[in-house]
């Protein structure tokens, strides 16, 4: 047999594993409208679902993070009720499912969801329920998704102890981790140290939004002082690489590659790098996806693994960000499944069930694929 062709309709056969989606970055177009006209939000740039796609498409194109960010002033705005919840969880399920996801685990921060009087509690069971529907109508389909939640602190805000307190609460329930994310500049991890204290003696697990932004130091406070287990991007580690003279970023080899202290770290503990190719370019921590480091540390054996970040402001999905690094670095279905085991090794699961889904589905997947 040959292996099939890499186009997206092959590639949205492919089972995949994301450990980096933001809810309120994932919700469609329509329901954005429809959800603006239930709570009477006047405040959207556009009144049909393609117009407003392409306005957030354009606007998250800012090449800052901090104008990327803006943009989720709209759907925060309509995610204010339990109903409008776990309708934008239940959709983002079916949705990743329709993709070829197997395993997600989905993020979004409950301290933003509190203006119409929802409790913390109440804002995450909203969001379970929904996945748990989710999963559910996308097993009736016949494409059955394992869906986790990590919950998600500000980091400009003062509110993570509160959050990992949560992230803890809700662990046998859905919630599998904690995170921090927002603008890094003036917002360095070691502000939430509490909160990440107590991850750790709670035993539980947490990624960190590091190295998208504001670069090396922000990846060295995350591993060496909040003991991170996975970097939310960590695409500026690349900055801690020596590469040889004259070799692109599509090269095959990197062989002489000298890797400072902090890449070194990463590499021999194995932290998983969170990368988001084209939430990366919108937001400026890469100039172009030709140029993006991920072939780099793909081939210098870091664990690399591909997500989506904000799909509706990327306008993207996991099979485009597989196309995009199938077109830019000659990747092979082979390739694709090392990345995707890379995840699913690297997800906040129990490692048996860790273990089951990659020799249940993601193996057997890839084995039709490959030929």
């Amino acid at each position: 047999m040959t292996p099939r062709p890499l186009d997206l309709s092959n590639l949205a056969l492919a089972p995949k594993a994301l450990l980096h989606d933001h809810l309120d970055g994932g919700l469609r177009p329509a329901t954005v409208l429809e959800l603006a006209r239930d709570c009477s939000y006047t405040g959207l740039p556009a009144d049909d679902a393609a117009s407003l796609a392409t306005w957030f498409r354009e606007s998250a194109d800012s090449g800052t993070l901090e104008r990327y960010l803006e943009t989720f002033a709209h759907t925060v705005a309509v995610m204010q009720t339990a109903p409008a919840l776990e309708r934008v969880a239940r959709e983002c399920v079916e949705d990743l499912a329709a993709d070829g996801v197997v395993y997600a685990e989905v993020r979004f921060a409950p301290e933003q969801h509190l203006a119409d009087g929802l409790t913390l509690d109440e804002v995450v069971e909203s969001v379970l329920s929904g996945f748990a529907k989710g999963e559910v109508d996308a097993a009736g389909q016949g494409r059955p998704i394992v869906v986790r939640c990590l919950v998600t602190a500000m980091r400009h805000a003062a509110r993570s102890r509160e959050i990992a307190e949560l992230a803890v609460r809700f662990r046998d329930r859905g919630v599998v981790g904690f995170d921090i994310a927002g603008a890094e500049a003036g917002n360095p991890p070691t502000r939430h140290l509490d909160a990440f204290e107590y991850m750790r003696a709670n035993n539980a697990r947490f990624t960190i939004h590091a190295g998208e932004a504001f670069g090396l130091p922000s990846i060295h406070e995350a591993l060496a002082y909040c003991g991170c287990d996975r970097l939310g991007h960590g695409v500026r580690v690349i900055d801690d690489i020596t590469l040889p003279p004259g070799v692109s970023a599509a090269a095959h080899s990197f062989e002489g590659a000298v890797l400072g202290d902090i890449a070194a770290t990463v590499r021999d503990k194995r932290i998983p790098l969170e990368l988001c190719p084209s939430s990366n370019v919108q937001t400026g921590a890469v100039a172009s996806l030709a140029e993006h480091p991920f072939n780099i540390l793909a081939r210098l054996r870091f664990r690399v693994t591909v997500n989506t970040d904000n799909r509706l402001m990327s306008d993207t999905c996991m099979s485009n960000e597989f196309k995009v690094l199938v077109d830019h670095f000659g990747y092979g279905w082979t390739d694709l499944e090392r990345f995707t085991v890379n995840a699913m090794k690297s997800s906040f699961l129990h490692f048996d069930e860790r273990i089951r889904i990659i020799d249940e589905v993601i193996k057997p997947g890839y084995a039709v694929l490959i030929g």
